[in-house]
């Protein structure tokens, strides 16, 4: 198998190191009771996905970085192709973040973490 890397493990909530096990133990993001909730250790080869405690207050950081860069582009979208509804730019962007809030979540804690990891190949990990 190929050596994993971070922008894969990143988008298909996989764990930084070998892009094999999950990264959260729900695969969708909108399953609320489950969201938040990531594995401690990876289940293929056992990274330590909690490094340590606060260590993902980094990912604020992420995610507020993902929801400017959402919200740009969402206001370039509306001025571009709807410049008579910009009103309405106001009114759809709220319901909209919320939506996007357990996406931006995960993506956020996967990014962050994916910064500190080094991805190796599986023959390694073998």
């Amino acid at each position: 198998m190929a050596k994993p890397n971070r922008l894969y493990s990143v988008l298909f909530n996989k764990c930084p190191r070998c892009g094999v096990g999950d990264f959260f133990i729900s695969k969708s993001a909108y399953n609320l009771k489950n969201f938040d909730k990531m594995h401690k250790r990876c289940p293929h080869c056992g990274e330590n996905l909690v490094p340590e405690p606060g260590f993902y207050q980094g990912a604020l950081y992420m995610s507020y970085s993902f929801y400017v860069a959402f919200m740009v582009i969402y206001f370039l979208i509306f001025v571009n192709f709807f410049e008579e509804y910009l009103d309405y730019f106001l009114i759809s962007i709220i319901p909209v973040l919320i939506i996007l809030t357990p996406l931006f979540y995960r993506l956020a804690r996967r990014s962050w973490l994916a910064l500190f990891i080094k991805p190796v190949s599986n023959e390694t990990l073998s």
